[in-house]
């Protein structure tokens, strides 16, 4: 999911150094997306892991 995230972070820098700002908004809105839904899975996994040990 990070990667996915990366990935669309790259088209959106590409999309707005050639001047096509509409593209690089929606790619970055999805980069934004997708690196939250990653952090919220990766704090929850992280909890998980904590209260199955404890």
């Amino acid at each position: 999911m990070l990667h996915y995230a990366v990935v669309f972070l790259v088209i959106a820098l590409i999309a707005a150094v050639l001047g096509f700002g509409g593209l690089a908004a929606g790619a970055a809105g999805i980069a934004k997306i997708l690196f939250v839904v990653f952090v919220v899975l990766a704090v929850a996994t992280f909890v998980t892991g904590l209260l199955r040990r404890g």
